[in-house]
């Protein structure tokens, strides 16, 4: 005969251990997101700087005249991608301290161990280097100094 109990209790567990699971994936899927806006961004910081580059050059070297609208279109694609990495990284950060606190409640109540912790997210950090980065950039491009000039 088998104890009823018993039986609440394994599929309990298998349940706590899959919520426990869940909250893993929905993690990692947040860091996956994070990771397309680091993709776009970049190629937008990295288009728009090489925009500018290019018809700086050209300017330079008495090639064309003027140069002046290309290179605002650059800088505007720098500071998009710049932009959009911010409201990224924002979203990312609200979103990891929701869900951490949604653990962190379901654990006190007993419905998931919480034995396992959330490390840091290495592609936040690369977010936040980028972003310094690109905000570098800007700087360097609008009023001609730092290492990008």
């Amino acid at each position: 005969m088998t104890n009823p109990d018993l039986k609440f209790d394994v599929n309990t567990e298998l349940a706590a251990r899959r919520t426990g699971m869940a909250f893993q994936r929905t993690r990692l899927a947040e860091d996956r997101t994070l990771m397309a806006v680091i993709r776009t961004s970049l190629s937008l910081i990295g288009f728009g700087f090489t925009i500018f580059q290019f018809f700086q050059a050209l300017r330079e070297k008495d090639v064309i005249p003027k140069a002046a609208a290309p290179r605002h279109f650059g800088i505007a694609l720098v500071g998009l991608g710049v932009l959009m990495l911010f409201l990224g990284i924002v979203y990312h950060v609200r979103f990891m301290l929701g869900l951490r606190r949604l653990r962190q409640s379901m654990s006190a109540e007993g419905l998931i161990h919480g034995e396992t912790v959330f490390p840091v997210s290495l592609t936040l950090i690369t977010a936040l280097l980028l972003f310094a980065i690109g905000l570098t950039a800007i700087v360097s491009m609008g009023f001609q100094i730092g290492p990008f000039s």
